[in-house]
């Protein structure tokens, strides 16, 4: 056997064996899962003129061009406002269960189907954020992005855990239920027209795997079946992963080189105007003391363009990808402070999280986990109070040993 097909088989087992990516692809969940629900929230006052019955853009506006494009949308099911305040409060549900990685097979789908519903129910709000989000809702979905930093891992730890001690762990009646309901819902929406073509396939072949999935895992836990699922999703992981990557580094590359053909990007002024724009000047006078300096301008100017063009190229490198990466990183949060765009800076530096490296994220979670114990220890002693006011924490032997951190 040569080296090549050796190095061909030792490919195939590590994408078939385990999870690629588990911290990245979480960091992703994480990001924008809360992105979403931030924007939902600070939204919920002018849910109504963004994507309600009764907004700019009509409901009859909103079918007609739904008509025309066949995009995917539950708000069009119904015009009522009861379904459109329950798919909202649906949607920042699913993105809350997303974001703690609760269920996050069932929560993916339904943050994906809370994300095209709003924000294909009027597209004409939002901006380059929304697209990214829209884009990597529908990726999230088929990664196993559920594997660290969640509900789901500890409930797998613990789950493991029973059966090292030759317990019997706890049947799952949670996900059964869930599977029951969203039955419920697809087959009146199926039979009522309300989805139909691709996307009947797609709900009812997720529908369709994850009961499979739940049943092998009942009867075969350790079987061959459950080795096949396992491969087959480790696959389909592997390749919604690289489609993630690969289109962060489409975004970057078409802005720099559509940057490249713009005069104001070539004589290096075009960042001194967005600062003079009063949609994207929160911080006035931060922005006139940014473009009141021309070296400034000049060197952001062609820096963003420089970084853009070059980000593709840099993952060849690891070192150089992780300074350009900080520096696009830094980029985007001065833009959420100087330009007010934070939801299109954290769409960004979500998509961006997927080339962090690894050892950085395992360090930023065992800085968490040791924060939340702290917070844990430190919230169970504090003192109760009683009827004749508080009663201070009884002393502990000194060769008692310290409770172990809250998971």
């Amino acid at each position: 056997m040569n080296r090549f097909t050796v190095r061909v088989s030792r490919g195939i087992a590590r994408v078939t064996d385990a999870v690629l990516g588990p911290y990245q692809t979480a960091i992703v969940r994480i990001g924008f899962a809360a992105t979403w629900l931030l924007f939902l929230l600070r939204e919920l006052p002018h849910r109504q003129e963004l994507y309600g019955p009764a907004g700019p853009w009509s409901w009859d506006l909103a079918q007609q061009l739904i008509a025309n494009n066949h995009a995917f949308t539950v708000l069009m099911w119904s015009d009522s406002q009861v379904w459109f305040e329950t798919v909202y409060a649906l949607a920042m549900l699913s993105s809350a269960l997303l974001l703690v990685g609760w269920r996050t097979r069932t929560m993916s789908v339904l943050f994906m189907v809370g994300v095209l519903s709003l924000q294909n129910r009027s597209v004409f709000m939002g901006d380059g954020g929304d697209n990214v989000i829209h884009l990597m809702a529908i990726y999230l979905v088929f990664t196993r992005c559920g594997q660290v930093w969640s509900l789901d891992e500890r409930r797998a730890r613990r789950a493991a855990a029973a059966r090292a001690r030759g317990e019997v762990p706890r049947p799952d009646r949670v996900g059964p239920v869930l599977w029951i309901v969203i039955a419920l819902v697809l087959a009146p929406a199926t039979g009522a027209g309300w989805i139909a073509g691709a996307w009947l396939a797609v709900f009812w072949g997720l529908w369709a795997v994850q009961g499979l999935w739940w049943y092998v895992g009942r009867r075969a836990p350790h079987g061959e079946p459950r080795i096949l699922l396992d491969v087959v999703a480790n696959l389909v992981h592997s390749a919604a992963l690289l489609v993630i990557m690969a289109e962060a580094c489409l975004i970057y590359s078409t802005a720099g080189w559509y940057k490249i053909q713009g005069s104001r990007w070539q004589d290096g002024t075009a960042v001194y105007y967005p600062l003079h724009i009063d949609y994207f000047s929160p911080w006035p006078a931060l922005s006139d003391l940014l473009s009141a300096h021309g070296v400034i301008v000049l060197l952001v100017t062609y820096g963003t363009v420089a970084a853009q063009v070059a980000f593709p190229f840099t993952l060849f490198n690891r070192r150089v990808k992780n300074v350009l990466l900080a520096i696009m990183m830094t980029e985007h949060a001065v833009i959420a402070v100087v330009l007010g765009l934070p939801f299109f800076s954290l769409a960004m530096i979500a998509a961006d999280a997927v080339f962090l490296p690894t050892p950085l994220l395992r360090r930023l979670g065992g800085w968490a986990a040791r924060a939340r114990g702290r917070l844990a220890r430190s919230g169970a002693r504090l003192p109760l109070p009683g009827p004749r006011g508080p009663r201070p924490p009884a002393e502990e032997p000194a060769d008692q040993p310290q409770a172990s951190p809250a998971v």
